[in-house]
């Protein structure tokens, strides 16, 4: 029987030639693996217009091929079962072929972010090759042995000396893993005959150093194996594409072959040597395949001045309809604590919810509770689960068919991974409902459903030329074996996020890994690695394998394996810090040392009831001062997630967009394009009403859009203050690193202290009010060129400074987690990296405190996006305006209440948005010449 006579045997329709792609797909497989999967799969899914998933008729021939891949599919499509169909059809092919079948080694490993991934491959491998086992076994073919086994940080010592004795096939593990084995002398050896790599949840690992790390190890393995591997990357959410699939496949020298046999400097085509491309790669887009029902909804039309009890009680009201009309429900929060919340309250307001069917998981909660959880979401026995982000990937839970997002994800790209765990199933659609429940969330989340819709996705950000990454991977090498300089560098190079890495930087990494600097060891941070150019003989180091004069390098120090396979990773411990006051040395409670990222000498902020002023910190200490002041700095501020630099840069061309309609015809033309969007009617009016109170009391001018950034000034008489309210909507590790630029020069040219308060949608300036500046004339000047080293002053000696510094010094193997059996705390290397800083900062250009500098500018405070700002306003493609009002305008309420989400009592907070908006109410019903603001510089 052919492939299409035994597809159309198994459908629930005929199969005719408009099917040939499913019939081509499925001829490709043997004919055991076919049969399983016609008998696993095998009806006619007229949502795919056929028998595979958009991905799986894509996929499938091009793993079959060899070649590299981006799979980007919805979850659930089938994408990662298509790899692993292609790779055990290869390998069952292999086993026949071969007298004495497979080899004891590893031909495909299976890279995932978490362990947990790693465990849940029961539906895409163990069951395939149980499956595909039988049916050869019952056809009469003589059948081999596939071994699969997991290996990561918590498999025992006797399952690792199994894998030797009989090694898996298809290894699963995670990016650490991998790197502690291509360093393992037994085991790396079976690493040679790996011909596939499959990264799982790739755009999880892309955005941070754990990727980074991984893209090295990729090459490592690269060079080790026999052949070139076929990469496999598998992806739900993920743009943009092309850069992906770059990270994924790496990087290769131009013409390398004819480059090595020539030796000349020149490849055909006058690439000069040490130009790369990238290797070739395929990209499979399916991530729309699947059908999505998202509407935004808001409890209240009027976010102002219903009461909290109304609109919780709201929002829970709508949560129980929605349970109670959905098989399963998945709710997801931004804070594990609102996920508790949530839970708790749907079973304390309704009698249908107890702890047989509904849970709460969350990374906070044991292995044993999440595993049960995840066990009763598969067999769907909960009917409702609430979770901040530790459903996001890899569990299976077919029975979800309903998605609800409490408060905004901060990008579409995580909206679109939390929803897209309804519909769970093949020709399912997606159903997802997000909840707003302030005034700003309500715009950035109307604009998130609305960019989904139209197929928008946000961008990854990859870390670039980090030196903490290289430092571990290039002393991991040189421990490996003694090779020649430029094949390290060439590995190295051939990693997508170091693409650029040249020869300064790879010079100022040697000189940290080989401690060329006076006085390092003293400090009791000694040589990694030795490099010499391999003297005649008599020279301190000559191999008769490499020519005299080829610069080569080695390990330096009998523990250095050791040292490397205890510390290897690049996920940073943390610590909470004890807070004291300075008087009395009184310990008032503990703070998440995340949370001292945002604090300066002077904020104030909320511990236990009270309100302290930040003075200092020393290690894992913190002392303050009683205060009765207001606070600067909300306790959750550590806890959200950031929005999306992208997902804010729509909200401008929202924005835009809606000043033109209101201009073209009030607010009947604004609410008639709103209802254009998946957004609910009590949306549509809050939304409207609210930026047609702005114009009318601070004119068009007071809104940014994507050519004006708006600048409010407010004069606070009682508290003495002067407020700036700056709206840039491009999230906030923009805001935080503008807000510190600006804050910076204010200082120096108000020579006053200045506040800084930092939101998504903008930031708050604040300075006596005594104190004028031209803030609009500031942001004019900012030199792009100076932006960097500017911005670098304005972070030099802060706690965030010290923060990042332990935590890359860490990842560096210069302050050492583990060693000799004794294990450093982080609270322990903060105390020494403290000791450490401010002897390394006086070193030249040194690796470790360059990657500090680098990681904070670049990936914490988005240096790059300020740098196009700022060049931006200078070539007159952004304008800044400045508006004066007497109070907040509508845009600011979240700026200027920010603090008040602090005050003990929520309804203080409502009372002082209330008293807000009544003075905006009072402004635009007055006298309209009374009413007009004062616009300008």
């Amino acid at each position: 029987m052919d492939a299409l006579d035994l597809l159309a045997s198994r459908t629930e329709v005929d199969v005719d030639a408009s099917d040939v792609d499913d019939a081509d797909v499925l001829d490709s497989l043997s004919p055991s693996v076919r049969q399983w999967w016609v008998e696993q799969f095998g009806a006619f899914v007229p949502e795919n217009g056929g028998f595979f998933t958009p991905p799986q008729k894509e996929a499938i021939p091009l793993v079959q091929r060899g070649e590299n891949a981006l799979v980007c599919a919805p979850t659930g499509s089938g994408k990662t079962l298509a790899s692993f169909t292609a790779i055990i059809d290869a390998l069952f092919e292999r086993e026949r072929e071969r007298e004495e079948g497979l080899e004891n080694s590893v031909y495909c490993l299976y890279v995932s972010p978490l362990k947990s991934l790693a465990n849940d491959i029961h539906r895409n491998l163990t069951e395939p090759l149980e499956g595909i086992t039988d049916i050869a076994e019952a056809r009469g073919e003589d059948v081999g042995e596939i071994r699969h086994a997991i290996r990561h940080g918590d498999t025992s010592d006797a399952d690792r000396q199994k894998m030797l004795r009989e090694t898996p096939h298809i290894l699963n593990t995670t990016p650490e893993t991998l790197a502690i084995l291509l360093n393992s002398p037994k085991f790396r050896e079976k690493l040679r005959t790996v011909e596939y790599v499959v990264v799982d949840e790739i755009h999880s690992l892309a955005e941070s150093k754990r990727g980074t790390h991984l893209s090295v190890s990729l090459e490592r393995l690269e060079a080790l194996a026999n052949g070139s591997p076929t990469r496999i990357g598998c992806s739900a959410t993920i743009e943009p594409l092309s850069q992906m699939a770059k990270f994924l496949v790496g990087y290769e020298p131009v013409d390398a072959d004819e480059e090595a046999a020539s030796g000349k400097g020149t490849a055909s085509g006058g690439a000069m040597v040490g130009e790369r491309e990238p290797r070739d790669y395929e990209i499979v887009d399916a991530r729309f395949a699947r059908e999505f029902d998202l509407q935004l909804e808001c409890p209240t039309d009027d976010l102002v001045h219903t009461p909290r009890d109304v609109v919780t009680g709201e929002f829970y009201d709508s949560l129980h309809e929605h349970v109670q009309g959905s098989t399963n429900t998945l709710v997801f929060t931004n804070t594990r604590s609102g996920a508790e919340r949530v839970l708790h309250n749907l079973r304390d307001r309704y009698d249908a919810y107890d702890e047989a069917n509904s849970a709460c998981h969350h990374g906070s909660l044991s292995k044993d509770v999440r595993q049960d959880v995840e066990r009763k979401l598969k067999d769907g026995e909960l009917d409702v689960v609430t979770s901040s982000t530790s459903l996001e990937l890899g569990v299976d839970m077919p029975h979800v068919d309903l998605v609800v997002q409490v408060g905004s994800p901060k990008s579409v790209a995580a909206m679109l991974q939390r929803v897209g765990r309804a519909g769970h199933r093949v020709g399912e659609t997606v159903t997802g409902r997000v909840v707003a429940l302030d005034r700003d969330e309500l715009v950035e989340c109307a604009v998130m459903v609305k960019k989904a819709t139209e197929g928008f996705v946000d961008s990854v950000n990859v870390p670039e030329r980090c030196q903490d990454v290289a430092a571990q991977h290039v002393y991991g090498m040189a421990i490996a074996e003694i090779r020649p300089e430029a094949d390290v560098k060439r590995i190295l190079q051939g990693a997508y996020p170091y693409r650029h890495y040249g020869d300064d930087d790879w010079e100022q990494l040697l000189r940290y890994l080989t401690a060329d600097y006076e006085g390092l060891e003293d400090k009791n941070v000694y040589a990694k690695v030795w490099r010499d150019e391999n003297d005649e003989p008599g020279g301190e180091h000559h191999y008769d394998e490499y020519e005299p004069g080829t610069p080569l390098m080695g390990k330096r120090g009998r523990l250095a394996r050791v040292i490397y396979m205890t510390n290897v990773g690049t996920i940073p411990d943390s610590f909470a810090c004890d807070v004291f006051t300075r008087s009395g040395d009184e310990w008032v409670g503990q703070l998440d040392e995340s949370y001292l990222d945002t604090l300066e000498p002077g904020d104030v902020f909320v511990l236990g009831g009270s309100n302290f002023e930040y003075e200092y910190r020393r290690g894992s200490k913190v002392y303050v001062d009683r205060t009765a002041a207001s606070p600067t700095v909300p306790s959750w501020f550590s806890e959200r997630l950031p929005l999306a630099y992208d997902l804010g840069v729509e909200v401008l061309a929202f924005q835009e967009t809606l000043l033109e309609k209101y201009e073209r015809g009030g607010t009947p033309a604004v609410r008639h394009w709103l209802r254009e969007m998946p957004i609910d009617e009590h949306a549509v009016r809050a939304l409207s009403r609210m930026y047609d109170e702005q114009v009318r009391y601070a004119g068009a001018a007071s809104v940014s859009t994507p050519d004006r950034l708006a600048i409010e000034e407010a004069r606070d008489r009682d508290a003495y203050e002067r407020h700036y309210y700056v709206h840039s909507n491009y999230g906030r590790r923009f805001n935080d690193g503008l807000s510190r630029l600006l804050a910076y020069r204010i200082a120096q040219e108000a020579n006053a202290n200045v506040t800084v308060a930092v939101a998504d949608d903008g930031f708050t300036l604040k300075l006596p009010l005594n104190r004028k500046v031209d803030v609009v004339g500031i942001v004019e000047d900012l030199d792009p060129d100076a932006v960097r080293g500017t911005l670098r002053q304005a972070v030099g000696g802060t706690d965030l400074l010290q923060r990042y510094f332990r935590i890359d010094a860490t990842r560096s193997l210069m302050i050492l987690k583990r060693y000799k059996g004794y294990e450093k705390s982080a609270k322990q290397q903060q105390v020494a990296s403290e000791m450490l800083l401010s002897f390394a900062e006086d070193l030249e250009e040194f690796a470790v405190v360059e990657e500090t500098y680098r990681e904070i500018l670049e990936d914490k405070l988005h240096v790059d996006g300020i740098e196009t700002f700022a060049r931006g306003v200078q070539d007159g493609d952004i304008e800044v305006s400045r508006t004066r009002v007497e109070s907040p305008s509508p845009r600011a309420f979240g700026l200027a209440t920010l603090m008040a989400s602090d005050v003990v009592l929520a309804e203080d907070e409502s009372a002082v948005l209330q008293e807000f908006h009544q003075r905006v109410v009072d402004e635009i019903e007055g006298d309209d010449e009374t009413a007009e603001p004062t616009a300008g510089r």
